[in-house]
């Protein structure tokens, strides 16, 4: 009897902690600071999704519920009472022609209409506008690259990091290209993914209603730091937008204070073996993609007008526009401690081991490439 009582409340433990456990897991759901919501479009790539979204869970959702209430029921109708005879075989419904049509045909009819409703919504996504702007996109591990080609010459102008600047209420076309692994392009609130693989170039457009700050990830493991692959996608309005691009085509200015002439000598001597500043002499190369496995990094050029780097793990400035000085030094200081890579392999940025001094005249260097940030609003949780 002991032995009955303790498997009874055994189950009913591990029923309460599998219930528990849903809670949380539902719960979860709920955030307010929500980035990375597929359910709040702010796009028109992103509602044509949403469109088709809506319509086909509502659908998935009546049949599975009716599928379950179906199972429900026959299985308490059908039990097997106390005193049943194990013999007596329930009456077969195998070999049914009406109920074996019916289970067989509405099922390929509901697809069908999902199909029709899919492939529209297809061929409205691969739509382009004629003034469309047209970015590259690469992905690195762990980094997202943005490339620019201002005067359509076939060669990029500038290149950004982590952060994608585009024009608010107009399209932009994306090329989108792996350096490395397989990586997956996702920027939720205005499109759908799309995958970045070594040797292919995969397209995907997007446009943002309004000028806004909106968050991405990548969606494909690609190694230690996958889970903190970042991205932004920034919307101006589009006399900023003109104007962040001629700012961003500007080589650097010469350093204005001692502190920020050692730091550029301390750039040049440690860090333009992988990453790059125009305007300075020495240059690692250009900002066009090479297939390489790596050996590339982030070009640095007006790195003071992003809001975020290291793959947009980290916040440049605070809510109230001051700079995270403190979180910049621990970055140069040592970056493994601070994102999982793997630097014996020339993935991701390793310990340089620069001395204090230097990781102070590098900060002020690095703040001297941009009086403020690009995006000074709020984010668009």
């Amino acid at each position: 009897m002991t032995s009955v009582k303790t498997t009874s409340h055994r189950s009913r433990r591990s029923w309460l902690l599998a219930g528990l456990a849903g809670l949380v897991l539902v719960l979860s759901g709920c955030a307010e600071d929500a980035p990375l919501d597929t359910l709040e479009p702010e796009g028109p790539a992103a509602r044509t999704i949403q469109d088709l979204v809506g319509p086909v869970f509502l659908i998935a959702g009546v049949v599975f519920v009716l599928v379950e209430v179906g199972v429900l029921v026959i299985a308490w109708r059908f039990r097997q009472r106390k005193g049943d005879d194990d013999s007596v075989v329930p009456t077969q419904t195998h070999g049914n022609t009406p109920l074996e049509l019916g289970w067989t045909i509405l099922p390929a009819v509901i697809l069908a209409f999902v199909a029709v409703f899919t492939l529209v919504t297809i061929f409205e996504l691969e739509k382009r506008d004629d003034d469309a702007v047209d970015i590259n996109v690469v992905g690195n591990q762990w980094w997202w690259q943005f490339n620019y080609d201002v005067d359509d010459d076939g060669e990029f102008d500038f290149s950004t990091a982590t952060e994608m600047v585009i024009p608010a209420g107009r399209q932009v076309n994306l090329s989108i290209e792996s350096n490395d692994v397989i990586h997956s392009f996702w920027i939720p609130r205005l499109n759908g993914k799309r995958d970045a693989v070594p040797g292919r170039t995969h397209t995907l457009s997007m446009e943002s209603d309004e000028p806004g700050y909106f968050f991405g990830q990548c969606t494909e493991f690609c190694g230690l730091s996958h889970g903190v692959m970042r991205m932004r996608v920034i919307a101006l309005p589009q006399d900023e937008y003109d104007a962040w691009l001629e700012e961003q085509a500007q080589d650097v200015g010469e350093p204005e204070t001692a502190s920020q002439a050692r730091g550029r000598e301390a750039f040049e001597a440690n860090c333009a073996s992988c990453h790059s500043i125009r305007g300075l002499e020495t240059q690692p190369g250009d900002v066009n993609p090479v297939p390489l496995v790596a050996g590339v990094a982030p070009d640095l050029t007006h790195f003071a007008s992003r809001r975020s780097y290291a793959g947009g793990i980290f916040e440049l400035y605070d809510e109230n526009g001051d700079v995270n000085r403190g979180q910049l030094e621990a970055w140069l200081r040592n970056p493994p401690a601070e994102k999982p890579m793997a630097p014996e392999d020339q993935r991701g940025m390793p310990n340089l081991n620069l001395t204090e001094n230097q990781i102070d005249d590098l900060v002020e260097y690095l703040l001297s490439t941009a009086d403020r940030p690009v995006w000074t609003g709020p984010r668009n949780d």
